[in-house]
């Protein structure tokens, strides 16, 4: 039977307060576990890789699963993130490249080698749609996956919303844009943007189109996920909402909504529509038996 695990990022615990002390790593993992999450996500870099392999122990104690965010900012850098990844018996690496050759087709050799490196150390490996990395744009996006049949895409579709700033509704043309990364992504973050602001409040009331488009696309690519994928798969889904700059912020830094409370509200909201997903492949299940 298909799987859904919800994965909460460690950057997201972040809290970069002005007013209130960061949370050790004891009770991020505990706050996560405790909130019936899969697993953490942690992210770094080659030059990070002594510090990260401190957090082990903390997957094991409070039973989550490990997501690894690589950052590789030299050919030669996603070579040990992949190891430490597969030590740390992470579910996937997903690449934000710092490698940005401007035209596309020079970007395709360097996900091959990303990718035959994943496949030497044998972890399984995404590439993150994401501004300021190898695929910084929806148009460069679309033409390396044209180009690239096997790459495999974790769908951060804020970053598609802001970069092309996409007006709402959203128009065929670029719905039928974002339908062509949804077909390509086996892993889809839980962040919410309008066309000006990556990361915006979803409970303000200004924000409800948007947090219902992000919704749909949600519910979109999961259908697809699981209409291509085998009866025994996992799809994990990671919340991942930034702490400042990333969150906003009034005049003395202080976020304009709780994070944390938005992280469990959008796993709730993934695991509904996981859930009436489920309800509609056993409505065509009866359907076609009838």
């Amino acid at each position: 039977m298909q799987k859904l695990e919800i994965y909460q990022s460690l950057w997201g615990m972040e809290l970069r307060s002005p007013t209130l002390n960061e949370r050790t790593h004891d009770e991020c993992f505990s706050m996560v576990s405790e909130a019936g999450f899969d697993g953490m996500c942690i992210d770094f870099g080659a030059d990070e890789i002594n510090e990260f392999e401190k957090l082990r122990s903390y997957f094991g104690e409070y039973n989550l699963g490990c997501m690894v965010n690589a950052f590789p900012y030299k050919l030669d850098d996603l070579r040990p993130i992949l190891q430490l990844a597969k030590d740390f018996n992470a579910c996937v690496t997903n690449v934000i490249g710092g490698v940005m050759p401007v035209a596309y087709s020079a970007a395709v050799p360097v996900l091959y080698r990303w990718m035959e490196d994943a496949k030497d150390v044998g972890m399984p490996l995404l590439f993150e749609t994401h501004r300021d990395s190898t695929l910084n744009d929806l148009f460069y996006t679309l033409q390396v996956v044209d180009a690239m049949p096997e790459l495999r895409l974790c769908a951060d579709l804020s970053h598609f919303v802001i970069n092309r700033e996409f007006r709402s509704p959203i128009p065929a043309v670029d719905q039928a844009y974002i339908d062509r990364i949804m077909e390509r992504s086996d892993c889809f973050q839980g962040r919410i943007a309008n066309r000006e602001q990556i990361q915006i409040q979803i409970n303000f009331p200004q924000h409800h189109e948007w947090v219902e488009i992000f919704r749909d696309w949600w519910k979109k690519g999961m259908r697809r996920w699981r209409q291509r994928n085998t009866a025994n798969a996992t799809l994990v889904f990671l919340c991942e909402l930034g702490p400042p700059p990333y969150a906003m912020t009034d005049a003395n830094g202080v976020e304009l909504s709780n994070r944390w409370d938005e992280a469990l509200q959008i796993k709730a909201w993934a695991e509904r529509i996981w859930a009436e997903l489920d309800i509609e492949d056993l409505r065509m299940a009866e359907h076609n038996g009838q």
